[in-house]
């Protein structure tokens, strides 16, 4: 393995075997009508534990409100860049630029997991509308913020498809693929606490189930990170992106502070 890339570029077939197998039992419970019956029963105490508060605290409805909108998505989405670009936490210096295009490689993988499941979803009718929407008594934020609806702040707090769950699954990508290369108890904290609590919003607006998240979206990043880090893919595609966008790199690292980055400067 090169020092600068993380990646081995060899296929790991126990793990790459583990992710599938985990995907489908996660998929057959689902399907089985008793776990799914638990599972309905779980999830609409959670909405009920994490929605009925609204109703009643202004600020507390402010609060999810604002994150239950797309620029609160990318402030998120910010937010993990850089702690996946920082050097010398999960990754070492030297290895930044290459652990960041590797992500990119399992994001990459991730939506062509997303497409096709939701087409198989579709297909077979495994879709289902937002608790919010078959909850009696729940609290749409979008009702409380009218104003904010058609606009860039338009709230995220119902769907007619809502399983699987897309926007989990990005956060659940990011988290598995650092635990990948996590050496410490604090970042494994660290890095499932951010994933967990970026999730909360479709969870308490009521845009998804439980199970969106932890069936849909758990499956897809399984699936994501199988077909990227525990392949060749990660390895070879990182590399060439290392090795393509170095003249772009060459010029950013003549730029003050922007040259002090990891990602920049290895």
């Amino acid at each position: 393995m090169d020092k600068a890339n993380p990646f081995q570029a060899t296929w790991s077939w126990k793990p790459f075997i583990a992710c599938h197998l985990f995907a489908l039992a996660l998929l057959l419970l689902w399907l089985w009508e008793p776990t799914r019956a638990a599972m309905d029963l779980f999830d609409f105490s959670l909405f009920s534990l994490l929605n009925e508060p609204l109703a009643t605290h202004s600020a507390w409805r402010l609060t999810w409100a604002t994150a239950s909108t797309r620029p609160f998505d990318l402030l998120v989405g910010v937010i993990l860049l850089l702690l996946l670009i920082r050097g010398d936490w999960i990754f070492k210096a030297s290895q930044a630029r290459a652990a960041t295009f590797g992500f990119l490689c399992a994001a990459v993988v991730l939506v062509v997991v997303r497409i096709l499941y939701a087409k198989i979803a579709h297909k077979l009718g495994w879709q289902h509308a937002s608790i919010s929407r078959l909850s009696e008594g729940a609290v749409h934020l979008g009702g409380y913020f009218p104003g904010w609806q058609g606009t860039v702040f338009t709230i995220k707090d119902a769907s007619a498809r809502s399983f699987p769950g897309d926007h989990a699954s990005v956060l659940l990508i990011w988290a598995l693929f650092l635990t990948l290369f996590a050496r410490t108890a604090l970042q494994w904290v660290v890095i499932w606490s951010l994933a967990l609590l970026f999730m909360l919003p479709r969870l308490v607006a009521g845009a998804h189930w439980g199970q969106d998240d932890y069936i849909g979206g758990v499956q897809m990043a399984l699936l994501a990170l199988a077909w990227s880090c525990f392949t060749p893919f990660a390895a070879k595609g990182s590399a060439a992106l290392v090795r393509w966008t170095q003249p772009l790199f060459n010029l950013l690292a003549k730029i003050p502070l922007l040259n002090r980055l990891s990602v920049i400067a290895a």
